[in-house]
């Protein structure tokens, strides 16, 4: 008989179908062919498994774990079983099961080395560091492999970073560390890079930059070779922390040489010199300046060095290097900055800059290049400057109306940057509003005639002229911020919008328009504008707050709940995701990488944008569904809310906002700056803290039920409702004091420029009364559990008390609506006029009512146990007097005057649909704009007046059913 191959398991053959159902996504044909297979082999512990994968995926949560768990208990030691339970207990979230199952496949098979890396590779999913140290070596005894050892020693550079205590990381983790990597090198048992960047990491981070040297510079730095200049970046940094000035302006020379334009030397050289000055260091009288060669620790030398730089490129006649001309700019800023009068030996900047200009004016880096040097110019040369660029542009002739354009993509990319260049340095912004609506005439007539050298471009591609047409939509945003003409905001979307149709992929025109829809309250359009941006991972951290900032506040709820998923699906797989990353890193020995992977998990944590959007996601659940579809109680019961934890890390809290994502040429005065950036996190803060204790205290009014009736008071105090009273006092004392917090903000009247972070609701929502009504109706709960306590007979004082505050409830919410009367949409003059903050108003009224119709629910379970003693009494006593308590008929007044509010806003929701309908936006009078712009003005009114009726008819929705809830609250 021949010899016989690989001999395939039978059980795998035979587990084949199962696995195959799984992948297809057809779990219950997995469930019914496992069961199959149970049925002929009991004991097939991994046809269990699988059909509990398969219960899994079909939302049988408690029965596929019962069934892994029968598995687990008998300690499996086949792969198939362990794979298919590792899978099953990640889909569960629970990785801490799958490391109790490698560690009791390890006992009984003391000598596998895959059962024990999947051991180390568990405890990493959890980061026990400890135990990964322990595995690491246990892994090495049995198979002595250099990356194992070195795992190991990773783990416990992990406890270091990791330790709350830096004393006990820098006296014994590191040390310990350190100990191990050396007594590898003592035995020349290092081979791989990521060996020696492992060493290189321990030594810095104790701080032991000399022998970190040594290491990089010996012969253990040769085998730094997978990034280019590793070893010279390394020095550099560590004779910079050292403060070892001649040899870091000795290798900076050294690397400029060799490569003119690697920026990063630059600084270095520059720093390096004015530090040598400061010290008044002179090279030593015999031998060599340094370890690292000659110094030059002169400004004359440094200028020489720069100067020939320059002079070798305008010598070659191939592709010039931008590096050395930048040099001298950065150079002349830094001589200023310090008063030195060999700034002249370089030249005047502008001449330099127009020299620049020359050389790489045709490449779209030329405005980011020379932005940061425009303040070398004096004021009065401003001008000057901009017409002699201006000159130096190609143009053809003019065309009818007077304008020149350029015949070749370089020419246009010339008079770009000229156009950027005049807006960065405040020409633009100074014009008046004839000569600014001259400019859009002329930049839009350069990006149609632009459109040209794109006619072949890919639907991925950007046009060439794209940044006239953004640039004409800042100047129209210029005019309406400084005008208020509603006009300029209809055109400033007509130009944006016709740039998209030429560039569909322009993410600068989609946030534009993004940000100037939610301006005007139409959030409708919104919603496809960022799901065609695409974001990826970090950015729904970094500009996800552009969408969730307006979703809720604009009315339109069901897709603010799908904008919130967006973020929170992304931060909840951010978990899972970077155990497999640091997973990877470990395997393939990429160990400086894990502190990086750890640092942006807990980045995500920590995130402001994160505690924003699930605080949000769960208000806005409760404001559609609570006492609709299910209890207040069940609501906060199934989100699993707490009214004594908060999980939200204010000291740690961290603004992942970025804050520049718009392009903006705009000069520095009128940019975001530091204290801009302070204020806007500080607002989002007292914000964030006002819906959360909101929040907080609806939990604890769902979870604080009428415990004990008055007459067992003291055993309620034994039963701990004394401390929940505490517990609530507190929350609401803590509301107040923010609120106060709040109002000083207000007060301060700060305003963000307009590609700046947005406002929160924090000003409309106190302005409106909102916030007020709100912490009124919370604090009623109070006086509630005081009744409670006390009973209906002796209480006459306090029910007058809550009956006032009823009386002011209803008074406050008749403000509010009041605030949100008027049209949304108005035509005067055949122009077109939008109100946001009235559909915001009404939104802040419906989230209003809301909380008052809860705290009316909590208030009618108090009351009718109440009631029904008294009456009780009343019987046992033969008390003919059927007069009902203060309370109660206070109680009926209010729960009559929010259902006359209800119909009152509905009645004004309707009126205003109707309204909104009727207005017929084709009777507009758009003259003055081509028939194109025209169209694409009409389509941008028409989205608004959707998205209008959208948020109307969604209001009226949810007042609908609040309205149905108030029959439920009879005594």
């Amino acid at each position: 008989m021949a010899a016989r191959g690989h001999v395939q398991d039978p059980n795998d053959r035979r587990l084949r179908p199962i696995y195959d159902y799984l992948d297809n996504g057809n779990n219950k044909m997995a469930i019914q062919q496992a069961d199959k297979l149970l049925k002929k082999h009991k004991d097939l512990h991994c046809a269990k498994v699988l059909k509990a994968i398969g219960l899994q995926r079909t939302g049988k949560q408690d029965e596929a774990f019962t069934l892994a768990q029968e598995v687990a208990t008998l300690e499996p030691t086949d792969d198939n079983s362990l794979q298919a339970l590792t899978i099953l207990y990640r889909e569960m979230h629970r990785p801490e099961l799958v490391t109790k199952l490698y560690e009791a496949a390890v006992k009984k098979v003391p000598l596998s080395e895959e059962y024990h890396s999947h051991l180390f590779m568990a405890y990493a999913r959890v980061g026990e560091y400890k135990k990964m140290q322990q595995a690491g070596m246990a892994l090495y005894k049995i198979v002595p492999k250099n990356p194992y050892y070195f795992w190991s020693v990773m783990s416990l550079v992990m406890q270091a970073i990791s330790a709350q205590d830096e004393k006990l990381a820098q006296i014994m983790f590191l040390p310990l560390a350190e100990r191990m990597v050396e007594k590898m090198v003592k035995e020349e048992k290092i081979e791989a890079e990521a060996e020696v960047q492992l060493y290189f990491m321990i030594l810095e981070r104790l701080g032991k930059c000399v022998e970190a040297l040594e290491v990089i510079r010996g012969p253990l730095g040769e085998k730094l070779t997978s990034e280019l200049q590793s070893r010279e970046t390394k020095c550099m940094m560590l004779y910079q922390r050292l403060q070892r000035w001649p040899e870091c302006n000795a290798l900076a020379h050294k690397l400029l040489l060799k490569n003119p334009d690697d920026w990063q030397f630059y600084p270095s050289y520059f720093d390096s010199l004015f530090h040598l000055i400061d010290q008044s260091w002179s090279p030593p009288e015999e031998g060599e300046h340094c370890s690292e060669g000659a110094v030059h620790y002169t400004v004359a030398e440094v200028v020489r060095f720069v100067e020939e730089r320059i002079k070798a490129e305008d010598g070659k006649e191939s592709r010039l290097l931008r590096g050395p001309y930048l040099a001298r700019l950065e150079l002349i800023h830094r001589l200023r900055e310090r008063g030195c009068p060999e700034e002249s030996l370089l030249g005047d900047p502008l001449e330099l800059m127009e020299q620049f200009f020359g050389k790489f004016g045709d490449k779209p880096c030329c405005i980011t290049d020379l932005k940061i040097y425009l303040h070398l110019l004096s004021p009065d040369q401003h001008v000057q400057f901009i017409n002699r660029l201006s000159e130096a542009v190609p143009l053809g002739e003019q065309g009818e109306k007077g304008f020149a354009f350029p015949e070749e993509t370089n020419a246009l990319q010339r008079h770009l940057c000229v156009c950027q260049l005049s807006r960065a340095l405040g020409l633009q912004h100074a014009l008046s509003v004839d000569g600014k609506l001259q400019l859009i005439a002329e930049l839009k007539a350069h990006y149609h005639h632009g459109l040209k050298f794109g006619k072949t471009a890919l639907k991925t591609e950007l046009q060439f002229s794209d940044m006239y047409c953004l640039m004409a939509a800042h100047v129209y945003i210029d005019l309406w911020t400084e005008t208020g003409d509603e006009n300029m905001v209809w055109q400033c979307l007509s130009v944006l919008q016709e740039g998209l149709s030429h560039s569909p992929s322009n993410a600068q025109f989609k946030l534009l328009l993004l940000l100037l829809y939610c301006r005007l309250g139409a959030f409708e359009p919104v919603v496809d504008l960022y799901s065609s941006l695409d974001a990826k991972h970090v950015q729904h951290d970094t500009i996800g707050f552009l969408l969730t900032r307006y979703a809720e506040s604009l009315g339109q709820f069901a897709a603010a709940s799908q904008s919130c998923n967006f973020s929170l699906r992304f931060f909840h797989s951010n978990q899972k995701d970077t155990s497999e990353y640091i997973i990877q890193a470990y395997k393939y020995g990429a160990f400086e990488k894990i502190p990086e992977f750890i640092a942006l998990r807990n980045r995500l944590n920590q995130s402001l944008h994160f505690a924003q959007v699930r605080t949000e996601r769960m208000l806005l659940d409760l404001f559609l569904e609570a006492d609709i579809v299910l209890s207040l109680d069940e609501s906060v019961k199934a989100m699993s809310l707490s009214a004594e934890e908060d999980d939200i890390p204010w000291s740690n809290m961290r603004d992942n906002r970025d804050l520049t994502v718009f392009t903006s040429w705009d000069p520095k005065e009128r940019q975001l700056t530091e204290e801009h950036r302070h204020h806007s996190v500080e607002e989002e803060s007292v914000w964030l803290r006002i819906r959360s204790l909101t929040l907080r205290i609806l939990a604890f009014l769902a979870g604080h039920r009428h415990a004990a009736s008055h007459q067992n008071s003291e055993v309620a105090n034994e039963n701990g409702i004394g401390d929940k009273t505490s517990i609530l006092s507190s929350l609401l004392s803590q509301l107040n004091q923010t609120l106060q917090t709040a109002n000083q903000f207000v007060e301060k009247c700060i305003q963000y420029p307009f590609l700046g972070p947005p406002s929160t609701r924090l000003a409309p929502a106190l302005s409106s009364g909102s916030c007020q009504c709100q912490a009124a109706a919370l604090q009623l709960s109070v006086h509630l559990q005081e009744l409670d306590t006390v009973g209906l007979d002796e209480s006459s004082e306090l029910q007058t008390q809550i009956c006032n505050t009823f009386k002011s409830l209803v008074v406050q919410l008749q403000e509010i609506l009041n605030k949100s009367k008027g049209d949304l949409l108005e035509m005067k003059d055949s122009k077109l006029k939008t109100w946001p903050s009235l559909l915001e108003n009404l939104i802040f009224f419906t989230e209003t009512v809301c909380i008052v119709l809860w705290m009316a629910s909590y208030c009618a379970k108090i009351l009718r146990p109440l009631k029904s003693s008294l009456q009780k009494k009343k019987k046992k006593k033969k008390d003919t007097n059927t007069a009902l308590p203060v309370v109660v008929c206070g109680f009926q007044e209010l729960t009559g005057s929010l259902q006359d509010l209800l119909t009152q806003a509905l009645d004004h929701v309707r009126g205003q649909e109707t309204g909104m309908t009727a207005l017929k936006l084709a009777s507009l009078s758009l003259e003055g704009h081509t028939q194109e712009e025209a169209l694409f003005m009409k389509a941008a009114m028409d989205k608004v007046q959707s998205s209008y009726l959208r948020s109307l008819q969604e209001v009226g929705d949810l007042l609908k059913k609040r309205a149905e809830t108030i029959k439920n609250l009879k005594i």
